[in-house]
């Protein structure tokens, strides 16, 4: 499982026209990618690292403090995470021009995994998650913070 967790003042998820998620404040916007051979303990592993990752300022100015940490602290800052499938986090480009997305996984592994990575985040933080809907057209918006944009894989656990 791969995620891209960027540092952002606010950010909107647009599906046909409509914002289906939104939050102004600061918070992420993560993009999340899943291969064929990603667990549960893929999601538990990924979910307590987002949860306790320390990338927002303190006091001094120091990335010391985690999404849970700013909570109740900025305006729209309660829970502040929207989550968006990105299959292409696993495009291979070794041959050719054109992306293979061979190991981004099918449907029947990753839906349930990625609804089971926005769950366990709701509960991790105790706030609600936006979401876009797999498989869906998005129009994904965001202001980036500082920019901060931090890369996880679970196969590759730095």
């Amino acid at each position: 499982m791969r995620i891209v967790i960027q540092r952002a003042k606010g950010a909107n998820v647009v599906i046909e026209g409509k914002c289906v998620a939104e939050f102004q404040g600061l918070g992420y916007l993560i993009l999340l990618g899943i291969e064929a051979t990603d667990t549960m303990e893929d999601v538990d592993w990924l979910v307590r690292k987002v949860a306790a990752l320390r990338i927002f300022d303190d006091e001094n100015g120091v990335m010391n403090r985690s999404i849970i940490d700013i909570q109740g602290e900025h305006e729209g800052a309660d829970g502040n995470i929207i989550v968006v499938s990105q299959f292409t986090l696993y495009a291979s480009y070794k041959k050719g021009n054109r992306p293979s997305w061979l190991r981004a996984a099918p449907h029947e592994i990753s839906v349930p995994l990625y609804e089971a990575f926005v769950a366990q985040l709701c509960r991790a933080i105790g706030r609600p998650v936006g979401h876009g809907e797999f498989g869906a057209d998005m129009k994904v918006s965001l202001t980036n913070d500082g920019p901060v944009t931090i890369c996880m894989d679970s196969k590759n656990k730095e």
